[in-house]
């Protein structure tokens, strides 16, 4: 095993993904103890020990008071370390998308449908997949892969081993942030939506105020001959 290399590799880890160096090199010292034990078919994990030189990246191994040659375990050290790698980086990137995404909650984005799952929408956002569930998308909307999706961030949580990200088009909030995107008044709270009703893929009704007598709240949301409502009338 290229000790070097493996340590570029771990210094590489922690900086991209974030992760504390030196707990995945503990990491990898307690997962070397456990593939000793298993290769020597032994109960007491107590028995054994790991040290890896944080300089060298040299590992020496220890069972009771003698050292046992790493060559006796073959291929075992060089696959525990790349097992180790990959589960610290895929926990890594599990950890960094949900605290970019959990903070997203409620932001309208533009990603691109893929597949359709279940009757669920899978879309790509960036550099992770949602989820529309049937429940969320509006009803007769069919999209096809490749086609752009503007879709509200409903919610971001963990589950097992996955972030699941669910999209929606049919949430009330749905509409509100395109009003805040079409609408630069209410961007800018000159007119708030006071309330708001829905039925997705039919109609939806909104009472809108304004704070400025000059500005006309109904005017400005519909626009020059509803220019600004045209794209999401249902």
């Amino acid at each position: 095993m290229n000790t070097q290399e493996m340590l570029r590799l771990i210094d590489s880890i922690a900086r991209e993904r974030n992760v504390d160096k030196e707990a995945l090199l503990s990491d990898l010292e307690q997962a070397m103890v456990s593939a000793a034990r298993k290769h020597f078919n032994a109960v007491d994990t107590e028995e054994f020990k790991c040290q890896l030189d944080r300089m060298s990246g040299k590992i020496r191994l220890w069972r009771g008071e003698d050292e046992i040659p790493i060559e006796e375990l073959g291929r075992i050290p060089a696959q525990t370390a790349k097992q180790v790698m990959i589960q610290r980086f895929r926990e890594g990137e599990r950890a960094s998308i949900f605290n970019e995404y959990i903070d997203r909650v409620g932001e309208l984005v533009t990603g691109t449908a893929q597949r359709y799952e279940g009757g669920s929408l899978v879309i790509s956002v960036g550099r992770a997949e949602g989820f529309m569930p049937r429940s969320e998308q509006i009803p007769g909307e069919q999209h096809q892969a490749g086609e752009r999706v503007r879709c509200l961030i409903l919610d971001v949580r963990e589950a097992g081993n996955q972030v699941k990200i669910v999209l929606s088009r049919g949430n009330p909030e749905f509409i509100r942030r395109l009003f805040e995107v079409e609408v630069p008044e209410v961007s800018e709270r000159i007119i708030e939506i006071k309330a708001m009703s829905r039925e997705p893929g039919h109609r939806t009704k909104i009472a809108v105020s304004s704070i400025d007598s000059k500005v006309d709240a109904v005017g400005a949301c519909v626009g020059v001959r509803g220019s600004r409502i045209k794209k999401y009338r249902r």
